[in-house]
């Protein structure tokens, strides 16, 4: 009977545990490492559980580029668990009148930060099932009321703290503002007409300069491209031709020679073109963001 007690109050124990574990918390900003900013919302985080997981997605976004925050954001939110909080702060309103808020995904992950336009293509891909504004008057770190630019610190990472460890529930964040209202950046969504697929080139492989477009593998299918056969691909920059190739379409890096070029479709299933065991982008003097254009066609 004793033993059949203490297991079950292990058991209990566990479930408690697990019902009360806390979110995991996810930071992204453009600040870098050089100096304490990260570290001083981490220890805000810390601060309100020091049990929290928190982890970086990356602060080397560049300066103010709120478009490759959203990207990154894009690309790494779904593969977290669901309940898990993104903090990311690529602000250069802070302190004027732009909102803070926290939208909450019809997949039940949470994103804290500035409405203005980080949270577009989360927004796209995954519904926004709620969006709250922070009430500053109660959730806001204490003693930081007359600090003006480092809303990161004294109210994001320390709401998304409190949020990842149940401190507060969603819906103490704040007011609820409609769902449509979130700030979304304007940019050229895949389309194809007359055999030509258009986009834009969102990012670069960074490390081994792959140029990624935001062409998915559905709308490229409908150009009956097979495997091994040649694409025509052309790289415009603010509309004008910066680059052109026709290349096979390949599974991977290893279907062409060294130092030859490929299409391939990305680790997110998006057309991208890349150089086996070399870097595209530098060799091409290719870039990105939204105003790096992409046609994709089947070559002739």
């Amino acid at each position: 009977m004793i033993p059949k007690l203490i297991a079950t109050a292990c058991l209990s124990a566990v479930m408690m545990t697990q019902a009360h574990a806390a979110s995991a918390l996810v930071l992204l900003t453009d600040f870098g490492t050089a100096d304490g900013a990260v570290s001083a919302m981490r220890g805000v985080a810390y601060g309100v559980d020091p049990t929290l997981q928190v982890s970086d997605l990356t602060h080397q976004i560049p300066d103010y580029d709120i478009w490759l925050g959203a990207y990154r954001l894009y690309q790494t939110a779904n593969y977290w668990p669901q309940g898990s909080v993104f903090v990311a702060v690529v602000d250069p309103g802070v302190g004027t009148e732009r909102k803070s808020v926290v939208l909450k995904t019809r997949g039940g992950r949470y994103f804290v930060g500035p409405d203005n336009g980080l949270f577009t293509l989360i927004a796209e891909r995954d519904g926004v099932a709620e969006l709250r504004e922070i009430d500053e008057s109660r959730n806001r770190l204490a003693g930081s009321a007359e600090s003006y630019t480092f809303h990161g610190r004294d109210v994001y990472a320390y709401v998304g703290a409190r949020l990842a460890a149940g401190a507060i529930s969603y819906e103490q964040v704040g007011p609820v503002l409609p769902s449509e209202s979130v700030v979304k950046l304007s940019y050229q969504k895949p389309v194809l007409k007359n055999g030509t697929i258009r986009g834009i080139v969102p990012v670069l492989d960074d490390k081994y300069g792959n140029v990624w477009t935001n062409i998915p593998k559905s709308l490229f299918e409908e150009l009956q491209i097979g495997l091994h056969n040649k694409v025509q691909v052309r790289i415009l920059h603010g509309g004008k031709e910066v680059d052109k190739l026709v290349a096979p379409f390949e599974h991977s890096f290893g279907g062409v020679a060294k130092g030859k070029p490929l299409v391939y479709l990305n680790s997110l299933l998006d057309v991208a073109v890349a150089i086996s065991q070399g870097n595209y982008a530098r060799q091409h003097h290719i870039g990105s963001g939204l105003d790096w254009q992409v046609e994709v066609s089947k070559a002739k």
